[in-house]
C-alpha cells in the first residue's frame, strides 16, 4: 500500500480553540449511560456498522511500522473523515470510545511498536477489546501518533469500567478507579480539570473548566439525589447545558446497558435512536450506514442503507470542504482516504 502522509491531514488544522468537546459517564441502579457532545465547525457525517471477522492493515504512517489485525467485535460508529476513521463509537460488548482536542497531548517518539492515527486508534480498539482494561493494555503493542491532532479520550464499559486515557509528554496517562473522582472529560488535561474544581481557580473563566466543572455537578446530583427522570433523558440536560450553542454539532448519548444510541444534531434537533442488537454484524453481512443530516425522527434502525463508496467518499471531502480554510488537502489524498475501506475483506 502506498504510504499516506495521514498526518499532514489534521495537521493543518489549526483552529484549536474551537474544537471544545463534553463527555461523560452516567450510571445509577446498574444502568450506565454516556454522553458525548461533538462540538467543531461542521456536522457532516455518517453512522457506520462495522462488521467482526475483517482482516484490516493500518494506515502506514510516516515513522512507523504497519500493523495488522482481524476485527474480533462488531461496532457502529460516527465517522466524519471516512469509514475507518471515527470520531468514536460503541461495539457489541457495549465498550465506547470517544475523543476530545487536548492541546497539551505529546504522543510518544518513534519506537519498535506500530503505529496509529489518532482516529484509527479508536476503530483498533472497538475492533479488538471489550473492556476499559484490555483498551489501557494495548498500550504495550502499538502506540499512537500525530503531529497536528492533539486528543485524548474517555472510555467505558459495560461492567462500569471508564477511564480518561491522555499521551502527555511522550506516555499514556490513565484516570480511573479511586483516581478519577468525575467521570467526565473536557479540553483541558484531567489532573488540571480536578485540581481547577477543588481549588476553585479559574473554573468560571476558562470554557473547558467551566463545562467540566457544570458537567460533574450534574452527574453528582443524579447519582446522589433521587432525580426523577430517566438516565438519557438526563443525559441529554447535560448536554445541553454544556452546549457551544450552533457550534455544537452532534450530541450522542450511548446507553451503554441495552446497547442503543441516541443523538440529535445542530441540523436535526429531533432525537433519533438505534439499536446494536438490530444490526448483523458477521463479515458476511453487509456493512450499513446512515446519513446524520437525514431529517428523520425517532427510531432509525431500518433508515440504515447499504454502505456506499461513494457515499463515503462524498461525505469525506463535503466534510474537509466545510472545516474551512484551515485544511487544504490535495484531491489524490483525499480519494485514497475515502477507498480505504475498499481493501478491507473478510478473513479466510
Amino acid at each position: 500500500m502506498k504510504k499516506l502522509s495521514f498526518l499532514l491531514i489534521f495537521s493543518a488544522i489549526s483552529i484549536q480553540t474551537l474544537n471544545a468537546c463534553t463527555t461523560f459517564l452516567l450510571h445509577k441502579n446498574g444502568q450506565y449511560v454516556f454522553g458525548k457532545n461533538y462540538d467543531w465547525v461542521t456536522g457532516t457525517g455518517m453512522v457506520n456498522t462495522n462488521l467482526k471477522g475483517l482482516v484490516k492493515l493500518s494506515l502506514p504512517l510516516e515513522g512507523g511500522n504497519v500493523l495488522n489485525w482481524t476485527s474480533k467485535y462488531g461496532s457502529t460508529t460516527f465517522n466524519q473523515y471516512g469509514k475507518e476513521f471515527p470520531n468514536g463509537g460503541m461495539n457489541e460488548t457495549g465498550l465506547v470510545v470517544e475523543l476530545m482536542w487536548l492541546t497539551e497531548s505529546k504522543y510518544p517518539e518513534r519506537d519498535k511498536r506500530p503505529a496509529l492515527s489518532v482516529l484509527q486508534w479508536i476503530q483498533y480498539q472497538l475492533d479488538n477489546c471489550s473492556t476499559v482494561e484490555e483498551v489501557i493494555r494495548t498500550d504495550r503493542i502499538l502506540r499512537i501518533t500525530s503531529t497536528g491532532t492533539p486528543q485524548h479520550y474517555l472510555v467505558a464499559d459495560s461492567k462500569g469500567g471508564v477511564a480518561t486515557i491522555e499521551f502527555l509528554n511522550g506516555k499514556m496517562v490513565v484516570h480511573r478507579a479511586d483516581k478519577l473522582p468525575f467521570p467526565v472529560l473536557a479540553n483541558s488535561t484531567y489532573e488540571t480539570s480536578v485540581n481547577a474544581i477543588n481549588t476553585s481557580k479559574n473554573v468560571s473563566l476558562d470554557n473547558s473548566l467551566s463545562r467540566f466543572s457544570k458537567a460533574c455537578k450534574m452527574v453528582q446530583q443524579y447519582q446522589q439525589t433521587e432525580v426523577n427522570k430517566p438516565l438519557v433523558d438526563y443525559s441529554f440536560d447535560i448536554l445541553n447545558a454544556v452546549s457551544q450553542a450552533s457550534f455544537t454539532k452532534w450530541s450522542i448519548v450511548y446507553d451503554i446497558s441495552n446497547r442503543k444510541v441516541y443523538f440529535k444534531t445542530s441540523s436535526n434537533g429531533k432525537k433519533r435512536s438505534f439499536s446494536l442488537n438490530d444490526f448483523n454484524y458477521q463479515c458476511s453481512s453487509t456493512p450499513l450506514s446512515y446519513h446524520l443530516n437525514a431529517k428523520d425522527m425517532g427510531e432509525i434502525s431500518k433508515s440504515f442503507t447499504a454502505f456506499s463508496s461513494q457515499q463515503n467518499k462524498k461525505m469525506l471531502k463535503q466534510a474537509f470542504a466545510e472545516t474551512g480554510t484551515a485544511v487544504n488537502i490535495k484531491e489524490e489524498l483525499q480519494n485514497s482516504l475515502g477507498a480505504f475501506a475498499e481493501a478491507i475483506t473478510c478473513s479466510k
